[in-house]
């Protein structure tokens, strides 16, 4: 079976940090995980120091001088990556790890080169209905744009073999690395495979920092990558 490196960007997530590195370790399927602190402003950074010489799946801390943006911050845990598959893990709880299984099992076949973790593939709460039908939005205008298929083309759950992500000319920041990844990887004629996850949303008061404006950032870089 591939070797599966954990991304896990962060910015200010002390608060969840142990639970899902717990979770990550716990599947006993990382080969490593590669924490990248995108210049937070609370305990993160001590969290992962503490939660780097705790025994499990090897743990690496990078870090950025100031907050940079999601997108950047998997650019640089890419850089760092040793492992034949990258999947990318969002420290705030809303995707379990316990998925890692489904995720990683389609990979057996060579010719798979990318997975995504679907939340629309079954039932999941949604988080208010403009964030839910929002990210529904973009994966319909993906579909008319790139003529794929995909359900979910946000999720946070995306598993892409390691040459293949590297190859890509990524340069988004910001949460638009989901459009700008998806986009890239359709324009090089690669299936994207999904499997059905589960997810628990968590609100703004509970530290959500996707906003409206992302998703206007989201629709330019489809059109963009689109025809450049």
């Amino acid at each position: 079976m591939p070797r599966l490196s954990v991304i896990l960007p962060c910015y200010n997530e002390a608060r969840t940090l142990p639970e899902i590195v717990r979770r990550v370790r716990a599947t006993a399927r990382a080969h490593e995980i590669i924490a990248v602190d995108d210049g937070s402003t609370d305990a993160s950074a001590a969290a992962l120091v503490e939660l780097s010489r705790a025994p499990g799946a090897p743990l690496t801390l990078l870090r950025h001088a100031r907050n940079r943006g999601k997108g950047a911050a998997i650019r640089t845990g890419l850089a760092a990556v040793t492992g034949d598959l990258v999947l990318v893990q969002d420290a705030d709880l809303e995707y379990d790890p316990a998925a890692y299984a489904a995720l990683v099992a389609p990979f057996a076949d060579s010719t798979v080169q990318a997975v995504y973790g679907s939340r629309n593939l079954h039932p999941n709460p949604r988080s208010t209905s403009a964030f839910y039908w929002g990210g529904r939005f973009l994966s319909w205008f993906a579909n008319v744009l790139y003529g794929s298929r995909v359900t979910d083309i946000s999720t946070g759950y995306k598993v892409v073999r390691t040459d293949v992500l590297r190859a890509l000319p990524l340069a988004a920041d910001g949460f638009e690395f989901c459009e700008e990844v998806t986009a890239l990887l359709l324009r090089r004629g690669v299936r994207i495979r999904e499997v059905p996850i589960s997810y628990v949303p968590r609100t703004r008061a509970e530290g959500k920092k996707i906003r409206a404006r992302d998703g206007v950032i989201a629709i330019a870089t489809l059109i963009r990558l689109r025809w450049k």
